[in-house]
């Protein structure tokens, strides 16, 4: 099966270049300035599970791609989707299957609405990873997951033979019968997440330290009361390990919405906590999420009025 990465940033890169290592067929599609990065130093993992170092990956331009792939993994953030659409629609045949692997549900529905539903999994990635300043991928901590699976039943996609191709070494691949409801518990921790770390400006010991436990518990409840309202209700081993990780003394854990606004990035606040929020219904208050919400469009306005050159 032939494979297409959009993009070789800290999720795309390191899952392809895990594929790559295992002798499968991959190329990354990638825009100019990081086609230079790669061809000059090659793709770089730096992991506590492994380094590796690619010297020459297979590269592939959006304004060159001609023919049709099996696989097309999505790993863009959620303010770049219609552009990485754009992108890669040439990839995408009839018997394609595409994998977006972006935090939230929204995406879902573009993709539908652009591809149709029977060629678009269900999918997220469980790692912690970012892209130094030298372009290297840098896994922070052990734990590397996929997850994937139909959305519905009867949909046109060799799903077995997609199993097949991800059991590799260097990350699990769990092929899941309810992709969507664990698409829902992920969505519950990272708004959480998001919502603490962001809004409180530091990291989960400091949070615990500072005696603040009822804001990361606050978050949970009430991005979980909205799941359930929605029909996803969290389960119960996914709502330990959501209070484990925000709540754990001495933790140095901030969600990655956090290290982008400490660098002045953006950041994908309304596909994380603003289309949760629309997602409440009326009878599901959610004061915390809101908070946190009108503090990182702040943060946003704050960033645009910043970048605006002064008439």
């Amino acid at each position: 099966m032939r494979v297409l990465i959009v993009g070789a940033g800290a999720i795309g890169g390191y899952f392809g270049a895990r594929l790559m290592a295992a002798g499968r067929n991959v190329t990354f599609l990638v825009r100019p300035r990081r086609a230079e990065q790669l061809r000059r130093q090659g793709l770089v993992v730096m992991s506590p599970l492994g380094d590796l170092n690619l010297p020459t990956p297979p590269l592939v331009s959006a304004e060159s791609l001609r023919d049709f792939y099996d696989l097309i993994i999505l790993s863009s953030k959620s303010y770049d989707l219609e552009a990485s659409i754009d992108d890669f629609a040439a990839a995408v045949g009839p018997d394609s299957a595409v994998l977006p692997l972006l935090n939230g549900l929204r995406h879902l529905d573009v993709l539908d609405a652009r591809f149709g539903a029977q060629r678009v999994l269900g999918g997220l990635a469980r790692i912690s990873s970012t892209l130094d300043g030298d372009g290297r991928i840098r896994q922070l901590g052990t734990f590397n997951a996929l997850a994937f699976g139909a959305r519905a039943s009867g949909a046109a996609i060799r799903i077995e033979d997609i199993a097949g191709l991800l059991q590799v070494s260097g990350f699990d691949a769990h092929l899941s019968a309810a992709i969507l409801h664990e698409m829902w518990e992920k969505w519950v921790f990272i708004a959480a997440a998001a919502a603490t770390t962001s809004l409180m400006r530091a990291t989960v010991g400091d949070i615990v330290t500072a005696g603040a436990l009822n804001i990361p518990l606050g978050l949970l409840e009430e991005c979980g009361a909205i799941a359930a309202a929605n029909g996803f209700a969290p389960r119960e081993a996914a709502l330990r390990a959501g209070v484990s990780v925000l709540t754990a003394p001495g933790s140095p854990f901030t969600a990655s919405m956090l290290r982008d606004i400490e660098q002045g990035g953006r950041i994908e606040a309304d596909h994380i906590v603003g289309d949760l929020l629309r997602r409440a219904p009326n009878t599901v208050p959610a004061p915390l999420l809101a908070t946190a919400y009108a503090h990182l469009r702040a943060y946003e306005a704050r960033a645009r009025r910043e970048a605006t050159p002064a008439s």
